[in-house]
């Protein structure tokens, strides 16, 4: 039997939306260690930079204001097939829906065929149609999806606001550009009911009425390794699909785009 000194308590926050940032190393680690993208270093800037290997997209993490729009910014270069895309977070997203987004990025299966449509899960999960909206508001109410503009200068955007008259929490904008089994993926995350871990000490304070908050003892090893299990999965889908186990690069050299 597991004895109360193996145990740590953790707080399950529902709706994901409302759980807070989380810890950025869920997505800056799993893009170093298996997906090779390098990493410069300035320390006069308190930044990440990451870099795919084939030098086409960089993922930028500027801590700030956690309501400037790009805390987190991940572009991609235009290609002779793709136009150039671009993607924000603001830094209350939590760690959990960003990574739907660079784990779906770095499949190596790559793209599905058929480019999904973003709003499918979100209405199999129930969200619906608002009045005076265009897009898809969850159950309650708490966070929306929109595609707004013409074709060609379109873009979407997620935002999770508790109440109308009060601040947005967090938003989320992709360019029109941006691949839509990317966003498929983030809709996806924030369609799942699946509650999100966090430290009990570190539970948001905004919105506590419209979150739902199960705080309950867990293995302690599931929070200590549950960083390396993701890891280690992401891992294993790299070697699924290509054969080669992913090896991390060693620091980038000079100055990253």
């Amino acid at each position: 039997m597991t004895g109360a000194s193996e145990t740590v308590k953790q707080a399950f926050i529902a709706p994901r939306s409302l759980a807070g940032i989380g810890d950025p190393g869920w997505i800056t680690q799993p893009l170093h260690r298996v997906s090779g993208w390098s990493y410069g270093h300035d320390p006069l800037i308190p930044r990440v930079l990451l870099t795919s290997p084939d030098q086409l997209t960089q993922l930028r993490l500027a801590p700030g204001d956690p309501d400037d729009p790009d805390w987190w910014t991940i572009r991609h270069a235009r290609t002779a097939d793709q136009p150039a895309w671009a993607a924000t977070f603001q830094g209350r997203t939590p760690v959990e829906i960003i990574a739907a987004f660079t784990d779906a990025l770095t499949d190596p299966s790559g793209p599905p065929a058929a480019p999904p449509d973003p709003f499918t899960a979100l209405q199999d999960a129930g969200w619906e149609t608002p009045q005076h909206f265009g897009g898809l508001a969850a159950p309650d109410g708490i966070t929306r999806v929109e595609q707004v503009g013409t074709p060609g200068s379109d873009l979407w955007m997620i935002e999770t606001t508790p109440f109308v008259v009060e601040p947005t929490i967090w938003r989320a904008v992709f360019t029109g550009t941006t691949p839509t089994h990317l966003i498929a993926a983030v809709t996806q995350a924030l369609a799942d009911p699946a509650p999100i871990r966090r430290d009990p000490r570190r539970i948001p304070g905004w919105a506590r009425d419209r979150m739902t908050v199960d705080t309950r003892h867990i293995p302690a090893t599931d929070v200590a390794f549950a960083l390396e299990r993701r890891i280690s999965a992401l891992a294993e889908r790299h070697r699924r699909v290509t054969g080669v186990a992913p090896v991390p690069p060693g620091p980038a050299r000079g100055r990253t785009r």
